[in-house]
Protein backbone atom coordinates (compact mmCIF):
# COMPACT_ATOMS: atom_id res chain seq x y z
CA UNK A 1 0.00 0.00 0.00
CA UNK A 2 1.72 3.27 -0.88
CA UNK A 3 2.23 6.34 1.65
CA UNK A 4 -0.91 8.37 -0.19
CA UNK A 5 -3.45 5.15 0.27
CA UNK A 6 -1.89 5.10 4.34
CA UNK A 7 -2.37 8.80 4.50
CA UNK A 8 -6.48 8.60 2.99
CA UNK A 9 -7.20 5.89 5.27
CA UNK A 10 -5.81 7.09 8.49
CA UNK A 11 -7.61 10.57 8.04
CA UNK A 12 -10.97 8.62 7.32
CA UNK A 13 -10.46 6.64 10.52
CA UNK A 14 -9.79 9.83 12.70
CA UNK A 15 -12.22 11.22 14.98
CA UNK A 16 -14.21 14.38 14.05
CA UNK A 17 -13.85 13.58 10.33
CA UNK A 18 -17.56 11.90 9.81
CA UNK A 19 -20.51 13.98 10.81
CA UNK A 20 -22.55 11.01 11.83
CA UNK A 21 -20.09 9.75 14.80
CA UNK A 22 -21.90 7.74 17.13
CA UNK A 23 -21.22 9.10 20.66
CA UNK A 24 -20.21 5.96 21.75
CA UNK A 25 -16.97 6.47 20.06
CA UNK A 26 -16.72 9.54 21.66
CA UNK A 27 -13.79 9.92 24.52
CA UNK A 28 -15.59 10.33 28.36
CA UNK A 29 -13.28 13.45 28.26
CA UNK A 30 -15.21 15.68 26.11
CA UNK A 31 -12.07 18.12 25.68
CA UNK A 32 -9.78 15.33 24.85
CA UNK A 33 -7.06 16.70 21.98
CA UNK A 34 -8.13 16.30 18.73
CA UNK A 35 -4.45 17.08 17.07
CA UNK A 36 -4.44 13.44 15.99
CA UNK A 37 -5.72 14.06 12.28
CA UNK A 38 -2.02 14.25 11.42
CA UNK A 39 -1.66 11.73 8.65
CA UNK A 40 0.71 9.08 8.70
CA UNK A 41 2.71 10.64 5.79
CA UNK A 42 3.75 13.45 8.13
CA UNK A 43 5.13 11.14 10.89
CA UNK A 44 9.07 9.60 9.62
CA UNK A 45 8.61 7.31 12.38
CA UNK A 46 7.39 4.00 11.43
CA UNK A 47 6.55 3.10 14.77
CA UNK A 48 3.39 5.74 15.00
CA UNK A 49 -0.10 3.98 16.67
CA UNK A 50 -3.74 5.27 16.43
CA UNK A 51 -5.27 5.58 19.39
CA UNK A 52 -8.13 3.86 20.61
CA UNK A 53 -9.24 7.25 21.53
CA UNK A 54 -9.75 8.31 17.55
CA UNK A 55 -10.39 5.06 15.92
CA UNK A 56 -13.35 3.38 14.78
CA UNK A 57 -11.86 0.28 14.21
CA UNK A 58 -14.21 -2.63 14.82
CA UNK A 59 -12.18 -4.19 17.06
CA UNK A 60 -11.79 -1.63 19.52
CA UNK A 61 -15.56 -1.77 20.00
CA UNK A 62 -16.40 -5.00 19.85
CA UNK A 63 -17.93 -5.34 23.46
CA UNK A 64 -16.90 -9.39 22.63
CA UNK A 65 -13.43 -8.96 21.98
CA UNK A 66 -13.09 -6.09 24.28
CA UNK A 67 -14.38 -8.89 27.60
CA UNK A 68 -12.17 -11.47 25.72
CA UNK A 69 -9.21 -8.54 26.73
CA UNK A 70 -10.39 -7.18 29.68
CA UNK A 71 -10.94 -10.26 31.33
CA UNK A 72 -7.08 -10.95 31.19
CA UNK A 73 -6.55 -7.35 33.13
CA UNK A 74 -5.19 -6.86 36.22
CA UNK A 75 -7.35 -4.27 38.51
CA UNK A 76 -4.99 -1.23 37.46
CA UNK A 77 -5.33 -1.86 33.99
CA UNK A 78 -9.05 -2.38 34.53
CA UNK A 79 -9.93 1.05 35.86
CA UNK A 80 -7.64 2.77 33.37
CA UNK A 81 -9.29 1.06 30.34
CA UNK A 82 -12.95 2.65 31.78
CA UNK A 83 -11.31 5.68 31.26
CA UNK A 84 -11.03 5.83 27.77
CA UNK A 85 -14.12 6.16 26.09
CA UNK A 86 -18.16 4.99 27.07
CA UNK A 87 -18.27 1.83 25.51
CA UNK A 88 -15.01 0.61 26.82
CA UNK A 89 -16.48 1.70 30.11
CA UNK A 90 -19.01 -0.43 29.85
CA UNK A 91 -17.38 -2.91 29.72
CA UNK A 92 -14.72 -2.64 31.84
CA UNK A 93 -17.32 -1.81 34.87
CA UNK A 94 -19.31 -5.35 33.98
CA UNK A 95 -19.24 -6.72 37.90
CA UNK A 96 -18.32 -10.24 36.33
CA UNK A 97 -15.37 -9.16 34.82
CA UNK A 98 -14.15 -6.50 37.89
CA UNK A 99 -14.99 -9.42 40.47
CA UNK A 100 -13.03 -11.94 38.41
CA UNK A 101 -10.14 -9.10 38.01
CA UNK A 102 -10.11 -8.44 41.83
CA UNK A 103 -10.11 -12.18 42.73
CA UNK A 104 -7.39 -13.24 40.25
CA UNK A 105 -4.65 -12.13 42.03
CA UNK A 106 -5.02 -14.13 44.99
CA UNK A 107 -6.90 -17.01 43.70
CA UNK A 108 -9.71 -16.25 45.58
CA UNK A 109 -12.86 -18.86 45.62
CA UNK A 110 -15.30 -15.96 46.21
CA UNK A 111 -16.21 -12.59 47.02
CA UNK A 112 -19.27 -12.34 49.09
CA UNK A 113 -21.57 -8.90 49.93
CA UNK A 114 -22.02 -5.72 47.50
CA UNK A 115 -19.62 -2.65 49.27
CA UNK A 116 -21.36 0.44 50.01
CA UNK A 117 -19.11 2.02 47.38
CA UNK A 118 -17.78 0.98 43.98
CA UNK A 119 -14.61 2.11 45.00
CA UNK A 120 -14.09 -0.38 46.56
CA UNK A 121 -13.23 -2.22 43.98
CA UNK A 122 -9.97 -0.20 42.30
CA UNK A 123 -7.91 -1.88 45.01
CA UNK A 124 -7.54 -5.53 45.67
CA UNK A 125 -3.85 -5.52 47.10
CA UNK A 126 -3.00 -7.44 49.93
CA UNK A 127 -3.74 -4.69 52.58
CA UNK A 128 -7.77 -4.81 51.31
CA UNK A 129 -7.80 -7.88 53.20
CA UNK A 130 -7.70 -8.77 57.14
CA UNK A 131 -8.96 -11.85 59.10
CA UNK A 132 -11.80 -11.50 61.96
CA UNK A 133 -10.25 -12.56 65.33
CA UNK A 134 -13.24 -12.65 68.27
CA UNK A 135 -11.79 -11.47 71.39
CA UNK A 136 -11.36 -13.55 74.26
CA UNK A 137 -9.95 -13.30 77.28
CA UNK A 138 -6.38 -13.38 77.92
CA UNK A 139 -5.84 -11.92 74.78
CA UNK A 140 -3.81 -9.04 74.25
CA UNK A 141 -2.71 -6.86 70.75
CA UNK A 142 0.88 -8.03 71.36
CA UNK A 143 -0.11 -11.94 71.96
CA UNK A 144 -2.46 -11.49 68.51
CA UNK A 145 0.66 -10.11 66.95
CA UNK A 146 2.88 -13.17 67.55
CA UNK A 147 0.00 -15.79 66.82
CA UNK A 148 -0.40 -14.09 63.77
CA UNK A 149 3.02 -13.17 62.87
CA UNK A 150 2.29 -9.49 61.85
CA UNK A 151 3.53 -6.25 63.81
CA UNK A 152 1.69 -4.54 66.94
CA UNK A 153 1.53 -1.33 64.99
CA UNK A 154 -0.21 -2.86 62.05
CA UNK A 155 -3.02 -4.07 64.23
CA UNK A 156 -3.28 -0.74 65.97
CA UNK A 157 -3.27 0.89 62.31
CA UNK A 158 -5.90 -1.42 60.95
CA UNK A 159 -7.92 -1.36 64.02
CA UNK A 160 -7.89 2.35 64.11
CA UNK A 161 -6.61 1.81 68.10
CA UNK A 162 -4.92 4.55 69.90
CA UNK A 163 -3.90 2.34 72.77
CA UNK A 164 -4.34 -1.54 74.09
CA UNK A 165 -6.71 0.61 76.33
CA UNK A 166 -10.59 -1.21 76.24
CA UNK A 167 -9.83 -4.05 74.25
CA UNK A 168 -12.24 -6.21 75.84
CA UNK A 169 -15.10 -3.71 74.48
CA UNK A 170 -14.64 -4.85 71.00
CA UNK A 171 -16.06 -8.34 70.23
CA UNK A 172 -13.11 -8.18 67.42
CA UNK A 173 -9.71 -7.17 66.04
CA UNK A 174 -8.72 -7.17 62.22
CA UNK A 175 -5.65 -9.14 61.44
CA UNK A 176 -3.32 -7.86 58.92
CA UNK A 177 -2.73 -10.91 56.73
CA UNK A 178 0.97 -11.72 55.98
CA UNK A 179 0.70 -15.06 54.28
CA UNK A 180 -1.09 -14.39 50.99
CA UNK A 181 -1.44 -17.96 50.74
CA UNK A 182 -4.03 -18.07 53.38
CA UNK A 183 -6.39 -16.48 51.00
CA UNK A 184 -6.15 -19.33 47.96
CA UNK A 185 -9.56 -20.78 47.41
CA UNK A 186 -10.87 -18.70 50.18
CA UNK A 187 -14.01 -17.11 50.88
CA UNK A 188 -14.10 -13.30 52.32
CA UNK A 189 -17.01 -11.10 53.08
CA UNK A 190 -17.05 -7.38 52.36
CA UNK A 191 -18.12 -5.96 55.28
CA UNK A 192 -18.00 -2.03 57.17
CA UNK A 193 -16.30 -2.69 60.12
CA UNK A 194 -17.32 -0.15 62.96
CA UNK A 195 -13.99 0.39 64.90
CA UNK A 196 -11.64 0.35 62.00
CA UNK A 197 -13.88 2.47 60.31
CA UNK A 198 -13.47 1.33 56.58
CA UNK A 199 -14.47 -1.80 54.57
CA UNK A 200 -12.42 -4.91 54.11
CA UNK A 201 -12.44 -7.93 53.13
CA UNK A 202 -12.65 -10.37 56.00
CA UNK A 203 -11.98 -13.91 55.87
CA UNK A 204 -12.57 -16.07 59.01
CA UNK A 205 -10.88 -18.63 60.08
CA UNK A 206 -13.41 -20.26 62.35
CA UNK A 207 -16.92 -19.64 61.98
CA UNK A 208 -18.51 -17.06 60.22
CA UNK A 209 -20.13 -13.44 60.07
CA UNK A 210 -22.86 -11.81 61.01
CA UNK A 211 -25.40 -11.72 58.32
CA UNK A 212 -25.82 -7.69 59.45
CA UNK A 213 -22.16 -7.28 58.88
CA UNK A 214 -21.66 -8.17 55.13
CA UNK A 215 -22.54 -5.73 52.14
CA UNK A 216 -22.76 -2.82 54.15
CA UNK A 217 -26.60 -2.61 53.94
CA UNK A 218 -28.09 0.81 54.77
CA UNK A 219 -29.45 -0.32 57.99
CA UNK A 220 -26.03 -1.51 59.03
CA UNK A 221 -24.70 2.08 58.18
CA UNK A 222 -27.29 3.81 60.02
CA UNK A 223 -26.60 1.87 63.02
CA UNK A 224 -22.85 2.17 62.66
CA UNK A 225 -23.72 6.18 62.14
CA UNK A 226 -25.72 6.91 65.42
CA UNK A 227 -22.97 5.08 67.30
CA UNK A 228 -20.28 7.32 65.74
CA UNK A 229 -22.01 10.50 66.62
CA UNK A 230 -22.20 8.99 70.33
CA UNK A 231 -18.87 8.50 70.34
CA UNK A 232 -17.94 11.88 69.09
CA UNK A 233 -20.01 13.28 71.41
CA UNK A 234 -18.94 11.46 74.31
CA UNK A 235 -15.32 12.10 73.13
CA UNK A 236 -15.29 15.84 73.35
CA UNK A 237 -16.95 15.74 76.38
CA UNK A 238 -15.29 13.34 78.36
CA UNK A 239 -11.91 14.78 76.45
CA UNK A 240 -10.85 11.00 76.07
CA UNK A 241 -9.92 8.91 73.15
CA UNK A 242 -12.36 6.35 71.04
CA UNK A 243 -11.26 3.68 72.71
CA UNK A 244 -11.67 5.09 75.76
CA UNK A 245 -15.00 5.95 75.41
CA UNK A 246 -16.20 2.33 73.61
CA UNK A 247 -14.50 0.97 77.06
CA UNK A 248 -16.80 2.97 79.61
CA UNK A 249 -20.10 2.06 76.55
CA UNK A 250 -19.77 -1.24 76.88
CA UNK A 251 -19.11 -1.71 80.62
CA UNK A 252 -22.89 0.55 80.31
CA UNK A 253 -24.47 -1.18 78.42
CA UNK A 254 -24.04 1.27 75.75
CA UNK A 255 -26.42 3.75 77.61
CA UNK A 256 -24.42 7.55 77.20
CA UNK A 257 -25.21 8.66 80.62
CA UNK A 258 -24.12 5.65 82.68
CA UNK A 259 -20.95 5.90 81.10
CA UNK A 260 -20.37 9.43 81.68
CA UNK A 261 -21.48 8.17 85.16
CA UNK A 262 -18.82 5.57 85.55
CA UNK A 263 -16.08 7.70 83.88
CA UNK A 264 -16.68 10.56 86.43
CA UNK A 265 -16.44 7.67 89.57
CA UNK A 266 -13.09 6.71 87.84
CA UNK A 267 -12.05 10.17 87.38
CA UNK A 268 -13.25 11.06 90.96
CA UNK A 269 -11.17 7.40 92.49
CA UNK A 270 -8.00 8.38 90.78
CA UNK A 271 -8.13 12.12 91.86
CA UNK A 272 -8.59 10.53 95.40
CA UNK A 273 -6.17 8.24 95.26
CA UNK A 274 -3.02 10.30 94.08
CA UNK A 275 -4.21 13.24 96.46
CA UNK A 276 -3.74 10.98 98.78
CA UNK A 277 -0.61 9.76 97.94
CA UNK A 278 0.55 13.65 97.64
Amino acid sequence: MTESELSSQTTMGCCGDEENDDDIHNPLNAGADTTSTQTLGEYSDSTTTISPMNSHFSALTCRDTLRLIFEKLPIPDLARSSCVCRVWNSVASDQEIVDKAFKSPWNLKEVIGKPSSLSFWRDNSIGKFAISHRIVRGDSVASLAVKYSVQVMDIKRLNNMMSEHGIYSRERLLIPISNAEMLSDATCYVEVDSYAKREVAVLYLEGGPDPKTIGGSSSSCSVLQTKKRVVESLRRSLQVDDATVNYYLSIAGGDPRAAISQFSQDLRWETHTHLGFA
